[in-house]
């Protein structure tokens, strides 16, 4: 499919927009400078043929043959009019022209003059009954006393004069709408800087994407619509090449974290199967398979868990409930493992019972994992505590290990999948790098927050809060 740039169409348009302007500016502004003229000049001239119409002199004169007294005021007139005096008399005989000389007493018949058809009409523009061979504009005046027509006072102004003076002013408004024109053609230096440009790094942008190079970025820094286009796409594209670089990482952390204890089941059982492996040492080694298959179990669950949370399909059953006693109840599943390792679980809660609005089993995931995690890291008799305080209306959850502690450099990465700080430092091998971020994403879902304080060497203290219950 052939392609219309943009700029051509905008040129095309604005050529258009040039020449129908000039054809309207000609056309429209060569009529409406000739009605003007035409209703300026006949407004003038009729005045100055009602006046002269009005003086006592020429109603005098109208049928004498002293009318050629009146031969230098008359001539005056026509000169600064630019026009004809004509007087007619009441016969319809012209007696007198400023642009011919008439004997009075022999007066030019007008045959097809008719003085009756001006009451009505104070103007024309034609031949004046054909008596002109070009094209005239006539007024013509009924000189009247005690209402009886004495005679007519006509004036006549050529056309010529008028189209010339319509030209004149139609070449001034041409070259003044044609030097508009030029002026304006800075907009196409302002659409080729401000839009086209812009418009053509975007355009490669899009294509760079749809090609697979999610870095490449947009270098488009104004402040308008197209600068905020470029910003959002360079912000899409790095998102999406962080996802993607995400769903690599994932991918090659889920095949790693699967493929070490599967490899290792694999290889004990076909030792057992085939032999290699005496019978009185099998239950050492099925022990470590049982130990892989637990490792491999939790894993698959912690996955599961986090794709409910992404995809949002596990429901929100948001209810009252007593927090302290979720906290009892949970740290009672780590008296096993705290006992063999003389950890002590101290938990100091507020109140004997304190309501909390959330997700219940989803609180208990939280807690599970945040002491599941303390415990992994916490040296042997040591201790570990988890509190409870109320706070402007918000309960605050605190679990405070005195471990090993993390580093200042890692402790923003902590939330990534399967990220672990150190896996010689956990004293459980189980551990899959999913659960912080399994707690971060329930905590996320209640709209609360979690926060991290850690000091090397010292200890780990995680701090979440929730809703109190009214």
């Amino acid at each position: 499919m052939k392609q219309h740039h943009l700029s051509t169409k905008f040129l095309r348009f604005y050529i258009g927009i040039g020449i129908l302007g000039f054809f309207l500016v000609t056309l429209v502004g060569s009529y409406l400078v000739e009605k003007h003229y035409e209703h300026f000049l006949s407004s003038t001239l009729y005045k100055e043929g009602y006046n002269i119409a009005s003086s006592d002199q020429v109603k005098a004169s109208m049928d004498s043959e002293n009318i050629s007294d009146l031969r230098s005021e008359l001539s005056a007139i026509a000169t600064f009019q630019d026009a004809v005096v004509w007087i007619i008399n009441s016969q319809g005989e012209l007696n007198y022209s400023t642009a011919e000389d008439i004997d009075p007493a022999h007066p030019i018949p007008l045959d097809n003059f008719n003085g009756s058809i001006w009451n009505n009409n104070y103007y024309e523009v034609g031949d004046f009954q054909g008596y002109f061979p070009t094209s005239h504009l006539s007024i013509v005046v009924p000189v009247s006393s005690d209402k009886n027509i004495l005679g007519y006072i006509a004036l006549h102004y050529d056309m010529a004069n008028l189209y010339q003076n319509r030209s004149d002013i139609l070449m001034i408004m041409q070259i003044i709408f044609l030097l508009c024109y030029i002026a304006t053609s800075g907009l196409l230096w302002v659409y080729s800087h401000y839009i086209r440009k812009p418009l053509t790094q975007i355009m490669k942008g899009a294509s760079e994407y749809a090609s697979g190079n999610l870095e490449y970025q947009i270098q488009v820094n104004s402040d308008d619509e197209l600068g905020y286009l470029a910003r959002t796409l360079n912000y899409m594209s790095d998102k999406l090449n962080k996802n993607g670089e995400y769903q690599r990482k994932f991918i090659a952390n889920v095949s790693h974290d699967f493929r070490s204890p599967l490899t290792s089941i694999k290889g004990y059982v076909n030792a057992i199967l085939d032999g290699t492996i005496p019978y009185e040492m099998q239950e050492r080694y099925l022990k470590i398979i049982a130990f892989e298959s637990e490792r491999l179990e939790k894993l698959t669950r912690s996955l599961l868990t986090l794709n409910e949370l992404d995809m949002k399909k596990r429901m929100m059953h948001i209810h009252r409930f007593d927090i302290n006693d979720t906290i009892q109840n949970t740290a009672a599943t780590f008296e096993g493992t705290c006992a063999g390792r003389q950890i002590r679980l101290e938990l100091l809660l507020s109140g004997k019972e304190l309501y909390v609005r959330a997700d219940m089993e989803q609180i208990q995931q939280v807690l599970y994992n945040l002491l599941d995690n303390a415990i992994k890291f916490s040296n042997d008799c040591s201790s570990i505590q988890i509190e409870t305080t109320v706070k402007n209306g918000r309960v605050f959850v605190s679990v405070k290990d005195h471990g090993s502690g993390i580093s200042k450099d890692n402790i923003s990465k902590i939330w990534d999948r399967f990220y672990k700080i150190d896996a010689s430092r956990g004293k459980d091998r189980k551990g899959t790098g999913l659960g912080l971020s399994i707690v971060k994403e329930i905590i996320n879902a209640h709209n609360q927050n979690i926060d991290v304080i850690s000091t090397e060497g010292v200890g780990t203290e995680f701090i979440f809060t929730l809703e109190k219950a009214k």
